[in-house]
């Protein structure tokens, strides 16, 4: 029978036994590699590089630390306004606590 002439149902019950539980040998590497050395191609970095690169990291931890931030803020206000909603949808009163101000 030719690969041609087999019908579809036939190939779909087809089962494939996996080995397990034996290491798989790594291939070696015989002679040189494609690339001999990298460091050829890596430039000095000059020190007006590495005090631009810091500027720009301090940068980001700064812009990731007001966005957490705000998304804190934001959270623990949603979580606020949710429960003073639900007191007010029981039916109870006074249910945004007062702030007592101290400057008498």
């Amino acid at each position: 029978m030719a690969k041609d002439d087999r019908s579809p149902s036939q190939d779909e019950h087809q089962v494939v036994s996996f080995r397990s539980g034996r290491p798989v040998a790594q291939p070696t590497v015989a002679g040189p590699t494609p690339v001999e050395d990298l460091a050829k191609f890596r430039a000095k970095e000059s020190p007006e590089e590495y005090r631009h690169r810091m500027t720009v990291n301090v940068v980001a931890f700064a812009f990731i630390a007001v966005l957490i931030g705000g998304g804190l803020w934001l959270a623990n206000t949603m979580a606020e306004i949710r429960k003073n909603q639900d007191c007010v949808s029981s039916g109870r009163r006074n249910c945004v606590p007062i702030e007592y101000s101290r400057e008498r």
